[in-house]
C-alpha cells in the first residue's frame, strides 16, 4: 500500500540549496533526504519508502551529473518523477532532460510556491503510478489463480465474446461455459463481466 508521508529527495552539490529545499519540504509535513552528489545518492538511497516520492535534481554537478543520474535510474527500472534544476538557462540540456523523462525543469533561483507546486504535482504522479503498479500486481495474482480453461474463458470474455461464441470456440457446452464464467468472476472478484472488463482495462491487461 501507498503510505501517507511523501518523501522528496534532493541531489545538489550546493549545501545551501539542499538545506533550503529540505526546510521548505519539511515545513509542509513531508520528509526530505538530501545528497551532495549523484554518487552519494546512488550509494545511500537503497531503502526507498513506499510512500509517494520525487527527486529534485541539479543538472550540473562534479562527477556524475544530473543527466547521468537520470539515465542510470531509468536503466534500473520504474522511475520516480524528476524535477531538474539548474543555475543557468541551458535550453538544449533542458530539452534533453525533458525528453529523457524529467517532469519539469526549473532555473535557479526559483520561488518557494513554484517549487512546492511542482513537487506536489510530481508526488501526485508518483502516487498514481504506485496505485497502478499495485493494481496490476493484484490482478496478475488473481489471474495466476485461474485454471487453464478459466484463463481461456477470461480472454474470450474480455474480447467481448458471449457464451455461445465461447462454447463454439472452445468446443464445450454453454452450461460448462457458464460454470467457468462464474469461477472466473469469483476468482477475479468481479461482480459481472462488465466489471471484469473494467478492472482488466484499469490494470493494463486489456
Amino acid at each position: 500500500m501507498v503510505t501517507a508521508v511523501p518523501t522528496v529527495y534532493v541531489v545538489d552539490d550546493d549545501p545551501q540549496v539542499c538545506d533550503s529545499l529540505s526546510l521548505m519540504v519539511r515545513s509542509i509535513g513531508m520528509e526530505a533526504r538530501t545528497y551532495l552528489s549523484a554518487e552519494a545518492f546512488l550509494d545511500g538511497c537503497h531503502d526507498q519508502p513506499s510512500s509517494p516520492k520525487c527527486l529534485v535534481l541539479d543538472v550540473r554537478m562534479p562527477g556524475l551529473g544530473g543527466l547521468g543520474l537520470q539515465k542510470t535510474l531509468a536503466a534500473r527500472g520504474p522511475r520516480m518523477p524528476i524535477i531538474m534544476i539548474s543555475g543557468c538557462a541551458d535550453i538544449p540540456i533542458a530539452v534533453q532532460a525533458m525528453s529523457a523523462g524529467a517532469m519539469d525543469f526549473l532555473e535557479k533561483p526559483f520561488g518557494r510556491r513554484t517549487m512546492l507546486d511542482r513537487i506536489q504535482k510530481a508526488l501526485e504522479l508518483d502516487a498514481d503510478s504506485q496505485r497502478q503498479f499495485f493494481r496490476k500486481a493484484e490482478m496478475a495474482d488473481r489471474i495466476d489463480r485461474l485454471s487453464p480453461r478459466q484463463h481461456e474463458v477470461l480472454d474470450l470474455l474480455v474480447a467481448g465474446k458471449h457464451s455461445k461464441q465461447i462454447a463454439g470456440k472452445l468446443g464445450i457446452g454453454e452450461k460448462t461455459v457458464a460454470k467457468h464464467r462464474a469461477g472466473v468472476l469469483e476468482k477475479m472478484q468481479a461482480e459481472n463481466v462488465v466489471d471484469l472488463v473494467r478492472q482488466m482495462i484499469e490494470a493494463g491487461f486489456a
